[in-house]
This record gives C-alpha cells, structure tokens and sequence, in this order.
C-alpha cells in the first residue's frame, strides 16, 4: 500500500480508503532509524573514515558502544547480541572495542559529544572493572567529557549489582534503562525470558538506592496469554518505583526470533491497540507527557549538568563496537548484520580479529531524497513534530511540495498543521509505525525485501 510522488490524493473516498488500508495493519515495522540495517550492504568503494567525517555539519556528536553479549536471548529479540556470559570473551571483545576507538578518535574527535550511551545486549554483563573500562576508552580515548554530556546505559534485572551501579554513579551516568518487560512471571516465560518478579523488584529496589536522575523503564504489550487487565498491572507495578521515563513496545514476531507469530495467534486476539491505549491514558493520568508512540516521561528530570545540544536527526552518531551503526549526513555504516547464533559469533570474532576499523565496508549511501525521507520521518514520529522552514532551510524547498502524499496525513486527520510545523495528532501517534513503513522509499523497500537475514 503505497502512494507514488509527485501526486495526492484529493478524492475523498480515496482518502477514506487509504486510512483504512493503513490501520488494518498498524503493526508493520519499527522504525526506528531511516533506512533501516536491512538495506545495508557492501559499499563499492569503502570509505575512509577521514573522508566520511570531514565537514560533517552536526555541532555535536554522539557517541554509542554496542555490547553484544545478553544472559539469554528473548523470544522476541532479533536484535544482535549473543548469549555469552563468560568473562574472557567480554574482554577480548572490549580489547577490540578499544584499537577501534584509537583509530577513530583522530577522525570524529574534533567536536565535543553531547551524548554517550552503552546499549547492547545488556552492558552490565559486564563485570565491574570492564564496564569502567568503557568508561575510560570514552573520556581518555575519545575525548568524552563527562560533565557536559547526557549519558545512558541500559541494563537488566539480574545484571544489577552494588559494584555495577556504584561504577555508573562514579561515571555521572544520567540515565538507566532497564528491560523488565512484564512484571507478570507467565507472561515472561511466553516469550523466554527467565525472570522472576522478585528479581525485577530487588532489581529497581537497588536502583533507586543510587538515584540516578533518569530512570527508564521498558514494557512489551502483545504478549502471548496477555490481556489489558494484566498489561495495566505491569505497567502500575512499573509506576510504583516511580520512573522518570517509560517505554511501551508492542510485541513484533520475526525471523529468527524464538516466538512465532503462530504462538501469538493462538493466544487469542490481538489486543496490541486496546493496551496501547490503556497505557497511554493511564500515563498521561499519572502525569507523564507523550512524546512518541513509546515513549512517556516525566518532564523537567535534572541531571544537575551545563549539557551541550544535540539535534533530533542523529546525525555525527559514532558507533564503536561490532552492530553499532555510524550516522554521517549521507552515509550510514555498520559491521554486517545477522540473528542467527552463527551469523553473530561470525560477526562478532570477524570484528575482535581485525586489525583495522579505519574503513567504512558495508553501509547505505544517502542521496537527497533519502536524506529528506530520513528528515521528516525523525521528526513526524515524535510529538514536537517536523517543523516546517528547518527541513526548508536543510534542503532548500517545501517538504510538502516534495512529498505531496504527506497530505494524506493532514485529510485523513492523522496529522495536523498549527503554525510551521507538520505533526501527528493522538491518531496518527497511535499508528506511528504503519505511518513510518508507508514512508519507505520504493529503493530502500527493494533492499529491505532483497535482504538474506542469517
């Protein structure tokens, strides 16, 4: 279902149809980045990173180190991480981590980074000493100064320890991220996640012990055996510790991940929309301000830093570690990317082998028009919306007279204009991700569909 530039849709039974269309599969994909992994590949020539990050317009960057090591993969997760907890690999990966980060810092360490976050995986695998060793690797390696830049690591309930948080205290981390996922212990075990509720709750009980300014905390609703009466009670067990910031995620099924979508099916109806919706009127209730289909928070939280600016666009992203994705204006790369146990300790020992990280191999090379789609979809899928004279001053022309399809958004009511800015109602913030697939350019689609996932 999609429409093709250069034309809108004016009729108004056809505009009638085309919403219809999009809500009958709200649940597409999440797009979360533009375009998505699935359309990397081989760049003919490689790129040095001297030339990709010279002039690179953004006036910070930011920086993100992927750990790609988890106690257990969830039956929904088809991100890349590999269920590894020993020790001696986590530091020959760290080992690795750190020659990239020697041989970048010349290139992206010309302007200051207003953010760094470790994500994963789950970091805080990682015994204490290492975990601080990405720390140092950030500040005296790459030039991270820790007083003006908003940091993030993400976190799971077993991982949590007094010798882990102590090193984030010491680190002036802003914000922790933990996945809990449900608190009911069913509904955990449905999609495999081996979690007990008596070890999220001494867990967050730890966490609130360091008090870290941000708090965030991630939910899935969807979940198989799940019903809105037991969605609502994870999410107000979740609101019992009082988080800063929470993120609901409906559940996805895709290849390679342990849960199938048949399991899902034969739990019972599809109750994703309903539980959204529930969520969404419970949060703003409690006081929390929606700032995108999954994202919820408390205004005004302080860190207690001067921090510097970073643009919604995330561009000038520098991302160490093998599957973390780097984000200049027109071009994005990564190592390869794979699900599979076998893809992943492929990739992964390919990545603590090399001896070089100087040279972008695999990645998308971002025309105007790529780089405008990834503009306004940065943008419309958040609350403050796309402002209108910022994509002319980037771009010199009309994002509506580019993309005269974003109209079907404003007639269907899925949008509205106040004064310069283009920006989903509560409507179309509820279909955010079938809004974002619909957006997806014919050429990036190709690639995606053409992707072999191992």
């Amino acid at each position: 279902m999609t429409h093709s530039l250069g034309s809108a849709i004016t009729d108004e039974a056809a505009i009638g149809s085309w919403k219809e269309q999009l809500k009958l599969d709200p649940y597409r994909s999440y797009l979360y980045s533009y375009p998505h992994k699935t359309a990397y590949r081989e760049l003919d020539p490689v790129r040095p990173l001297a030339e990709l990050w010279h002039g690179e317009a953004a006036e910070t960057f930011f920086l993100y180190m992927h750990i790609p090591f988890c106690g257990a993969r969830c039956g929904f997760c088809n991100l890349f991480t590999l269920p590894d907890k020993r020790s001696d690999v986590h530091k020959q990966y760290v080992d690795a981590l750190e020659r990239q980060a020697v041989q970048w810092a010349p290139h992206v360490g010309r302007k200051p980074f207003a953010r760094f976050a470790i994500g994963g995986g789950t970091p805080t695998l990682l015994e204490a000493p290492l975990l601080d060793r990405l720390f140092r690797i950030a500040e005296d390696v790459m030039g991270l100064d820790p007083a003006q830049a908003s940091i993030s690591v993400e976190a799971s309930p077993e991982t949590v320890t007094p010798e882990r948080l102590y090193i984030l205290q010491k680190r002036r981390v802003d914000r922790v991220s933990m996945g809990i996922q449900s608190f009911v212990e069913a509904e955990a075990s449905a999609i495999y996640r081996p979690q007990k509720p008596l070890e999220v709750e001494r867990a967050l009980d730890l966490l609130k012990q360091y008090d870290f300014p941000v708090l965030n905390l991630d939910l899935i609703y969807g979940l198989p055996g799940q019903s809105v009466d037991s969605w609502l009670y994870s999410l107000q067990c979740a609101l019992s510790f009082e988080p800063e910031e929470i993120f609901i995620y409906p559940l996805y099924t895709r290849e390679h991940t342990i849960v199938k979508p048949e399991e899902v099916r034969s739990s019972g109806e599809d109750t994703r929309m309903a539980c959204y919706a529930a969520a969404r009127n419970h949060l703003l209730a409690r006081g929390y301000k929606q700032y995108s289909m999954r994202r919820f928070a408390r205004e005004n939280a302080a860190s207690g830093k001067s921090l510097l600016p970073y643009g919604c666009q995330e561009e000038g992203m520098v991302g160490l570690g093998c599957g973390a994705r780097s984000y200049t204006r027109s071009v994005h790369y990564a190592t390869r990317y794979g699900v599979s146990r076998q893809a992943t300790e492929s990739i992964i020992a390919d990545f603590v082998a090399a001896e070089r990280h100087d040279l972008a191999g695999y990645g998308f090379v971002l025309n105007e028009e790529e780089q405008k789609r990834r503009f306004i979809l940065k943008a419309i899928l958040h609350w403050e919306g796309l402002e209108l004279s910022a994509y002319t001053d980037r771009f010199g022309s009309g994002a509506l007279d580019d993309f005269p399809e974003l109209n079907l958004l404003l007639e269907s009511g899925m949008a509205e204009r106040p004064p310069g800015v283009l920006r989903l109602t509560e409507e179309g913030l509820a279909y955010s991700d079938a809004i974002g697939d619909w957006f997806i350019s014919a050429e990036v689609r190709k690639r995606m569909e053409g992707f072999v996932l191992r």
